[in-house]
């Protein structure tokens, strides 16, 4: 064999390689969908004072495992049992303004009775001396100095009734409804709650990051001084839109991770995203702008997937936020599930290398 002929024997070989390359990728992209791009995830939950004050004590340190109700740190109650103080004093306030609010009722119940007797005797000696002038018997100024007593009398029953109506109406109801009494209650239960704020606990069990506080600084309400890394991970994948064209929640899968080559674990695909953020409009009040591409061919789009180490869980909770794994989705018949889990072994082996 001349070497022309061997040169053009290694061509062909070369150019049927590639072809059969090519083929094997562009159906495995479909039947055997394999990508890089997938991480672990682990809920990242600031913590921030709901109030602002004085940090006196803080309890943790950078990467210190925590469990829920573990306490943080706390802020100066100084204030706050001063607040509680008030408003404990605003609720004697009302109680006694209420109590008074009641001997004034009771008073006024009293001067009513006495006014009611009055303008009875009144009214009886009004038609004793309307029958009397009838007669002739009196003189039209005695008769007209009773009927004026009488009107009186009248008024002042009225004015009675009026100011209990008012001293009723300022009182409200009595009690614990009592609506002064209320407001104090509140004021109180928010007090409380103000001051069982300045001790801030941890939700969740995770461990500390990116703790900013010290002993003496000033620490403002909603201002994050702490994350918490949650125990629970969740393990995603971007893949290409019309690689996932045949999965569906609880197809099979296999990953391996970046920081365990050469270990390979069971999964299944557990739910798909709704969507990615180049899918969301806002409503500004803008017109929409359209997507602007010199390429003939672009980009393809990635949904993103969520999965599920069943057998085993504890190996993602376990990793760092951010770790980056393969995930390799595998199709039903045995023949592709033996491809698939030789080319993501394949892979796990390479991780090694880089």
């Amino acid at each position: 064999m001349t070497p022309d002929q061997k040169f053009a024997r290694y061509v062909k070989i070369s150019l049927t390689g590639f072809i059969l390359l090519f083929v094997y990728y562009i159906i495995a992209d479909i039947w055997l969908p394999v990508t890089p791009q997938a991480r672990v995830y682990h809920p990242v939950v600031q913590v921030a004072p709901q109030i602002s004050g004085r940090v006196t004590e803080v309890f943790v340190s950078n990467h210190q495992q925590v469990k829920a109700g573990d306490l943080l740190f706390c802020i100066d109650d100084a204030p706050f049992k001063l607040a509680l103080a008030h408003a404990e004093l605003a609720l004697a306030d009302a109680q006694l303004e209420n109590q008074q609010l009641n001997t004034q009722i009771q008073s006024l119940n009293a001067n009513i009775e006495a006014a009611k007797a009055k303008l009875n005797e009144q009214s009886l000696l009004k038609q004793r001396a309307e029958h009397l002038i009838n007669e002739k018997a009196i003189s039209r100024q005695d008769f007209d100095s009773i009927v004026a007593d009488y009107k009186v009398n009248q008024a002042n029953l009225v004015s009675l009734q009026a100011q209990l109506t008012e001293a009723k109406l300022k009182r409200g109801a009595q009690g614990e409804h009592n609506l002064s009494i209320r407001h104090a209650l509140n004021q109180i239960d928010q007090a409380k709650l103000n001051l069982s704020y300045t001790k801030v606990t941890a939700l969740n069990s995770g461990v500390v990051a990116n703790l900013q506080l010290l002993k003496g600084a000033y620490a403002n309400s909603g201002q994050a001084l702490m994350a918490i890394v949650s125990d629970k991970a969740d393990l995603v994948a971007d893949f290409r839109e019309k690689s996932l064209i045949n999965k569906r929640p609880g197809s099979i899968a296999r990953v391996t991770f970046d920081g365990q080559p050469g270990q390979v674990y069971k999964a299944r695909v557990s739910s798909f995203e709704a969507g990615v953020s180049d899918g969301q409009l806002s409503a500004n009040g803008l017109l929409s702008t359209t997507e602007k591409s010199n390429r003939w061919v672009r980009d393809a789009q990635r949904q993103r997937i969520h999965l599920d180490l069943s057998d085993n869980a504890d190996i993602v909770n376990r990793l760092q936020s951010g770790a980056r794994a393969t995930v390799q989705l595998l199709p039903d018949s045995g023949l592709g599930q033996w491809l698939g889990g030789l080319q993501i072994k394949l892979i796990s082996w390479l991780h090694y290398i880089y």
